[in-house]
Order: structure tokens, then sequence, then C-alpha cells
């Protein structure tokens, strides 16, 4: 039992084989008399991937000889200091993150197989990079997460193609972005995360539509923004709080004409 107002020893630093880090037999006997490394902090034999970073971070030039090194998180590390003279061998390095930092840093040219790497990281990798016809194939990607990061990156104007993704996280992506005339067409989507956004985004005159939706988020959202003609319909909705939105609102929208014609009045 630990006293009261002691800590804990911390947990002694081991390799990527779980052995314990001794300085003993290390080769940077140079850069632990300069301080630039720390046993248990920054430590490029450390299995803890913020460590070897920090190592990486403050002796950038000893990143080109881990490139080789078995540990894939060493790799990684070390792939997004080095030179990238270096990197193309690493395309086809056996580990996701090592090919995944390759696709960030090397030239489009030279990645473009990347693609259609068999990973998905890979593949988002290339999807916020790739432009033009290449970044619109990617809409159809077997992968949601992929299709989510192309929607993000396209022209609006290409969008019309997604609305009919299979995700709904997708299809929320697109009625974020895709153009306000082509909005409309996913008024009825079936997932109502969906047709918030839509409704979100939709001018308040076009809310009528969605006055009897199944879904009391999406009804308040039109009762929140909707024309006065779609109000009159949620002055009775089944949720009190869309209840009470709609009349605030109807009230707050009429209150400018009922004072216009008082003044009018009394002219």
């Amino acid at each position: 039992m630990i006293a009261a107002g002691s800590q804990a020893a911390a947990p002694e630093p081991t390799d990527w084989l779980g052995r314990p880090v001794s300085c003993v037999d290390c080769p940077h006997e140079e850069i632990r008399a300069e301080g630039r490394c720390d046993r248990g902090r920054v430590c490029v034999r450390d299995r803890r991937a913020r460590r070897i970073d920090r190592f990486f971070a403050g002796n950038p030039g000893e990143a080109e000889k881990y490139l080789s090194h078995p540990y894939f998180e060493i790799r990684a590390l070390a792939a997004r200091r080095a030179s990238l003279f270096l990197l193309p061998p690493l395309v086809d390095d056996p580990e996701p993150d090592v090919r995944a930092v390759v696709a960030q840093r090397l030239p489009l040219a030279r990645v473009a197989r990347l693609r259609d790497d068999p990973d998905r990281k890979v593949r988002m990798v290339m999807a916020q990079r790739l432009e033009g016809a290449a970044l619109v194939a990617m809409l159809g990607d077997p992968d949601y997460a992929v299709r989510l990061v192309a929607v993000r990156h396209v022209p609006p104007g290409v969008l019309p193609g997604a609305m009919q993704d299979p995700d709904p996280q997708v299809r929320c992506e697109v009625a974020r972005r895709v153009r306000a005339d082509v909005l409309p067409a996913m008024l009825y989507d079936h997932d109502p995360l969906v047709r918030i956004a839509v409704a979100e985004r939709l001018e308040p005159p076009q809310l009528v539509a969605l006055v009897d939706d199944e879904d009391l988020r999406v009804r308040f959202i039109v009762a929140e923004r909707g024309a006065a003609s779609a109000l009159p319909a949620l002055r009775d909705d089944p949720d009190p709080e869309v209840r009470q939105r709609a009349r605030d609102r109807l009230a707050a929208l009429q209150a400018p004409k009922q004072q216009e014609e008082r003044d009018g009045s009394r002219a």
C-alpha cells in the first residue's frame, strides 16, 4: 500500500521488444553528453512514440539512420524528419503508418499508386492531396472514411454524385458543402442527421417542406429558422420545445406588422 502523500514510481522505460532501455550500449554517447537525449523522456530506443519523436525533433540529422529500423513506429517518425530523397524506398514499406507518412511528404507523382493502397489511412492521406479526376474517383472508395475525406476536398459542383452515398456521415458532409440550388434534393434523406444538415442550410421559405418531419430536431430547426408560412403548423407540435419556439418566433415575426398597423390606425 502506497503511503499518503507519496507517488508511485514511474515505470522503467522499455524498448519495442519489451526490454529495459539502457544507455550503456547506446550509439548516441555524444548526443547524450550534450544533453540532447534523456532516458525516459527523449530517447530513440524507447517504445513510446512521443519519446522517439522528441529525439528526432532535437536531432533531425539522425532520422536517416533509422529508416530501416525493425520497429515501425521508429521508421514512421524518422520518415517525418528525414530528407525527401531518402523516402522513395518506403513507398513499399510493409507498415501502413510508414506509407502514410511517405504519401504525405513525397511529390504526388512519386506516390500516385498509393491511392489504391490496401490500408485506408494511406488512401485518406491521398484523398487529402489529390486533385481533379483522381480525387473524384475516390468518391467511389469502398471505405466510408476515405469517401468522407474526398467529399471534403472535391469541388462543390461534383458533390451531387455523392448524394446517394451509402454512409450517412458522408451524406451529411455533402449536405454541408453541396451548392444551395441542388440542396433541396436531399430534403427527404432517410437519415435524420442528414436532414438536420440540410435544414441548417436551406432558405427559410424552403423549410416549410419539413414541418411534418418525424424527427423533432429537424422540426426545431424549422421553428427556429423557417419563414412565417412554416410556423403555424408547428404551434401545436407534439414536442413542447418545438411548440414554444414556433410560437415565440411567429410572435417576433408578426410584431413589426402589428406595430405598423397600430401606427397606421393612429394616423
